[in-house]
């Protein structure tokens, strides 16, 4: 990927302490000992004391948990997780033409709530029409986060207004599929794994806010399911990537067949 694909998508330079997040959030259980996570660092140049001490702080930070000889997610990532996945392979309902409708009803909101309230109306997928007012076509099948239930009237109606029309005031779908078709783009003409990381980290970051919307209220050629295709590639090769490269770091050793295991790991990497 050359300079210009580069400031095309905006990729962002991965740190140790993202390209650690993006390991563990595509990893599954998210859980990995500290070797494993250094040499996928040294994919990219990164020191094993950079990793170690970006570990150390992601702990100290409450990102991470330390123990059962790795480093996992913890809760609030693993619910970043669960997010990420469902923006891979959508709960959807067959659309009738309905869509919910959500209405700010609760009084004398701290900040923290307004935030988590908003945190939640984007887990959602659902557009503000205006202050206080969200909603979105019913066509995705998700519990509803305890801050959007208990702030919120929900409700169900139709449109008078065309609803494709609507649907592009509400979200930027031409700017959406635009970033979308140059990050396929920008992964196909990656050199190299350390390079097509970066950028699947950044496609994944993009799907995230797919609307999700029914197909007849997209554009024609809309990229989400091939964008969402180029990126089930790429984990394919991250899977593999790490079975052949991390998991000797990562496999725990029977009783008895240490000795063996290391002489093992010893004659690969010589």
């Amino acid at each position: 990927m050359g300079h210009d694909d580069a400031a095309r998508v905006a990729v962002r330079p991965l740190t140790a302490r993202s390209i650690v997040l993006s390991t563990l959030l595509g990893h599954h259980p998210p859980h990995l000992p500290a070797r494993a996570l250094v040499r996928v660092g040294e994919l990219f140049g990164i020191a094993e004391g950079t990793v170690r001490v970006a570990l150390s702080r992601m702990v100290a930070a409450g990102d991470l948990r330390h123990g059962d000889g790795g480093y996992g997610l913890t809760a609030r990532l693993l619910e970043r997780q669960t997010r990420q996945d469902e923006s891979r392979t959508p709960r959807t309902l067959r659309w009738d033409g309905g869509w919910e409708i959500a209405v700010v009803t609760a009084e004398r909101r701290p900040a923290a709530d307004r935030t988590a309230l908003r945190q939640a109306m984007s887990w959602l997928r659902l557009a503000e029409l205006r202050e206080g007012s969200w909603l979105r076509p019913a066509n995705l099948d998700r519990p509803r986060p305890r801050a959007a239930a208990d702030q919120c009237t929900w409700l169900t109606g139709t449109p008078d207004e065309d609803p494709a029309a609507l649907a592009a005031r509400l979200w930027d779908l031409d700017g959406w599929a635009a970033r979308a078709d140059a990050l396929a783009a920008a992964l196909d003409r990656a050199a190299g794994p350390a390079e097509r990381f970066t950028v699947a980290a950044a496609a994944l970051r993009h799907l995230l806010a797919d609307p999700l919307l029914p197909p007849p209220l997209l554009p024609d050629g809309w990229p989400g399911a091939e964008l969402r295709r180029r990126y089930d590639a790429f984990e394919a090769e991250l899977r593999e990537l790490l079975r052949q490269y991390v998991a000797p770091a990562a496999a725990p050793t029977a009783s008895g067949s240490s000795g063996a295991a290391t002489g093992a790991r010893r004659r690969r990497t010589s």
